[in-house]
């Protein structure tokens, strides 16, 4: 098999690498956060992945009791919101708030999305919008104290450039944008507030125009993307849709919405391997080479990745009762992690400096990132659907180092950290058995393997086969100690 070369100097300048895919993920619906299962999931997500902010729909409707009308007088109650909140400030996180959707007592209209019934009407008086929103601005001041809302950011609606989920135009939603941002901004300048959270990059332009021109705070931009946007056919499959895509689109979509935000902290807050919400992409080991390798291009990009979503505690349609679904979760109904988690396990081991890589191949990547005492090389073999892609023999070499105390290896693929292979093999439990979901959590872990390594003229060698849609990640243990000397030196 020819080898595939990728080489590499620790002695190169390397640049800052920060884990801006930690500071947000997605979960659905706001009321699902009230749920003990939701909440165990996520604090496992936070602690283990490093996630800091969670962001989910509905926070504003009736099934929140945010808003109410009784007998002609505006009722408040914040207590369902505030139990969210709660939970996530007593667990190191925070929200990140999409102001959404309309109560139906401020609501001009009646269409709903979702099975839940949001409402997606713009309000029938805006100035009652606006004392909504300082309102709870201002409660959760009072609660938490200023300190600790600045830190939260407040994200007005969820992608009104698609009818689905906002019936005014785009001057109404502009209109809703200035009097959020500026009822939020009377309360305390402090407090962050964007937009125009879109979908598909949209509107950006237009947004900061308006801003600018009517001078409006905007102190971030928020939008969504997936690589099956603005591709293929409606009613097409998924798998369809992404043959038409081009590898790297999403990395490409990011540099020119970069150029757009005109130096505001950009933050996609939707994306995932594709938009369809039941794609059994999403349990395999494709979507965690997707993930490496979004978010290893998107360096120097965005501050904020949202990935959509942490769990599978997911019901914008329904809640299928099926442990592997293909819903957009990392996380099984039972809590099994899928290769997706594995793959963002990865990456928040990985150090904060990125030193520059050498080679090139038309589906393997390969990315050399630094801590204090180790150097991980982290590999992806990946291709879109439909498109040619074979197990290739990669071959790092590392210059500028000792010889290493330690090589060891850490596989996504078919065969590793790939609980889904087990449940087909289970004969595909709906509902897995308490003995079936322990061994399917044993099948999801990552396990480290030593790897053979040659060390000639100041230079690491290391050789590795990489299936396709695999991911790899061969770390070098820079500090030697005597209990981890590696035995398998060629």
């Amino acid at each position: 098999m020819k080898q595939v070369k990728f080489s590499s100097s620790l002695k190169a300048k390397s640049v800052a690498l920060p884990h801006f895919w930690e500071h947000t993920v997605g979960s659905g619906h706001a009321p699902l956060a009230l749920r003990a299962d939701w909440q165990r999931q996520l604090r496992q997500c936070h602690e283990q992945l490093g996630f800091r902010h969670v962001r989910f729909h509905d926070l504003l409707s009736d099934d929140m009791g945010t808003l109410m009308d009784e007998r002609h007088q505006l009722l408040y109650s914040f207590f369902n919101a505030d139990q969210i909140c709660d939970f996530l400030v007593s667990i190191g996180m925070k929200p990140f708030v999409e102001l959404s959707f309309m109560p139906s007592t401020l609501a001009s209209g009646s269409q709903t999305v979702f099975h839940y019934a949001a409402n997606v009407t713009p309000p029938k008086d805006y100035g009652r919008w606006a004392e909504f929103i300082g309102r709870l601005a201002t409660h959760w001041i009072e609660r938490y104290g200023i300190d600790e809302v600045s830190t939260w950011f407040f994200e007005v609606w969820n992608e009104p450039n698609l009818k689905v989920f906002w019936t005014g135009t785009q001057a109404d939603y502009f209109k809703l944008y200035r009097l959020t941002a500026q009822a939020i901004k009377k309360v305390d300048k402090r407090l962050q507030v964007g937009g125009p959270a879109t979908a598909k990059n949209a509107w950006i332009t237009e947004f900061l125009d308006f801003c600018k021109k009517n001078d409006v705070p905007v102190d971030f931009v928020s939008t969504h993307h997936y690589p099956t946007d603005a591709v293929g056919s409606v009613g097409e499959d998924t798998e369809t849709q992404l043959a038409h895509s081009r590898r790297s689109i999403l990395r490409e979509w990011a540099r020119k919405t970069r150029r757009k935000a005109r130096g505001k902290p950009l933050y996609y807050t939707e994306w995932s391997s594709s938009s369809n919400p039941r794609d059994h992409l999403h349990d395999e080991t494709y979507t965690a080479a997707v993930i490496i390798k979004t978010m290893m291009e998107a360096r120097g990009l965005v501050q904020g990745y949202s990935y959509w979503t942490f769990s599978d505690i997911f019901e914008e349609n329904y809640m299928p009762a099926n442990a592997f679904q293909g819903g957009f979760g990392l996380l099984t109904l039972q809590g099994v992690a899928k290769p997706a988690y594995r793959a963002f396990e990865l990456l928040h081991r990985l150090g904060v400096e990125e030193l520059p890589v050498t080679g090139n191949h038309k589906t393997v990547d390969v990315w050399v990132v630094r801590r204090r005492d180790s150097v991980t090389a982290l590999l992806t073999n990946h291709a879109l659907p439909r498109h040619p892609i074979k197990t290739q023999s990669v071959h790092v070499q590392l210059t500028g180092l000792l010889s290493p105390a330690n090589v060891y290896v850490e596989r996504i693929d078919n065969d590793h950290a790939n609980a889904k292979r087990l449940w087909i093999e289970m004969g595909k439990p709906a509902l897995p058995t308490e003995r079936q979901v322990e061994q399917l959590h044993v099948a999801s872990q990552i396990m480290r393997e030593p790897l053979r390594w040659k060390y000639k003229a100041k230079t690491l060698h290391l050789k590795i086969p990489v299936p396709a849609h695999a991911i790899a990640a061969i770390t070098v243990e820079l500090t030697p100690t005597r209990s981890k000397q590696n035995t398998h030196r060629e």
